[in-house]
């Protein structure tokens, strides 16, 4: 039977027109398979408005800050609907990645040396850059759809860079540039869904690669067996040291070196025409809509109930008669 579905869209930062041709997607999908489905434009007034639509699930076609980072996750939490997507913590933890390449390291899985800089010691990049060395890769600490991102090749670009990604959230990271294959992996419930290749015609698979096009894409990814088997092990390990769920997409660089590095976790990929999640799931026989009630299907929210403990009645101890 059909489902009341909320399909939250656009956001607060920077990726809002990205969320909103994901939204626009997804509505037109649920739709096709007979769901009711309602547009929730995410903002202030957010809370009131998913109270009143009176819905079974919400559907979160967000991206970036304020949609992909926990905190919608908590609103929906506390109202008590399952929702589309990572729970609270791995959402936050996922868009923060710095503190993810810590995690990927606490489980011993490789990922680009880098370091974090805030607005406030934007001037201080190349001390704060040591033995680095160039070209690096700048982006903001916090964020998605490669937003602020630039590949630096001279000393003196480090500190605009690092000006221009801090406008972003307030904070940059500084990687040291992983050259190779870009390749990202999509994953559906607990398991492998696919692995898809990107060849652009820059370095840096950024903004205008992914949405405007020029970029090629080979399913599955140009990799040996053996190759392929190695990356889709470590991106389910990088997924799961997160503590995702639901679905997403884990991007790596597969280095000419045979070295594989995970660069981010993606909790919430976007779902439009052009995505790489539809493109590898349409390789592996999944439509689009298909692949959107899949997506429904996994909806949940974070288990928060509290176990009854047993009521202990203390004894006290029988004194004999003087």
């Amino acid at each position: 039977m059909g489902k009341r579905v909320g399909v939250l869209m656009g956001g607060w930062g920077e990726e809002r027109e990205i969320s909103l041709k994901t939204g626009e997607a997804v509505v037109a999908a649920l739709e096709s398979k007979g769901h009711t489905v309602s547009r929730i434009f995410a903002g202030p007034g957010l809370d009131r408005a998913l109270r009143s639509a009176e819905l079974d699930v919400a559907f979160l076609a967000l991206h970036g800050r304020m949609g992909e980072d926990g905190k919608v996750q908590g609103l929906l939490e506390l109202m008590g609907l399952p929702y589309t997507g990572s729970g609270v913590l791995a959402s936050a933890l996922a868009m923060n990645k710095p503190m993810a390449k810590k995690l990927f390291r606490l489980h011993n899985l490789p990922t680009p040396q880098g370091y974090r800089v805030g607005r406030a010691d934007s001037s201080r990049a190349l001390e704060l850059h040591g033995d680095l060395g160039f070209p690096c890769v700048v982006k903001p600490a916090c964020g998605g759809s490669s937003v602020g991102l630039s590949v630096v090749r001279e000393p003196e670009a480090l500190v605009p860079a690092v000006v221009q990604a801090c406008r972003f959230g307030g904070e940059a990271l500084v990687e040291r540039l992983a050259r190779g294959r870009e390749v990202t992996v999509g994953i559906l419930g607990e398991e492998v869904l696919g692995t898809c290749e990107i060849a652009t015609p820059r370095e840096g698979f950024d903004y205008d690669a992914k949405y405007k096009g020029g970029s090629r894409y080979f399913l599955p990814a140009r990799l040996s067996p053996t190759r392929l088997t190695n990356v889709e092990s470590l991106a389910l390990a990088a997924w799961r040291a997160l503590g995702c769920r639901g679905y997403g997409r884990v991007d790596l660089i597969c280095s000419d070196e045979d070295n594989d590095v995970i660069l981010e976790v993606n909790t919430l990929p976007g779902l439009t025409p052009v995505s790489l999640l539809p493109k590898i799931a349409a390789q592996k026989g999944l439509d689009f809509p298909a692949l959107v009630e899949c997506l429904l299907t996994l909806a949940t929210r974070d288990e928060v109930d509290v176990a009854e403990a047993p009521i202990v009645v203390p004894t006290v101890p029988h004194r004999a008669a003087s």
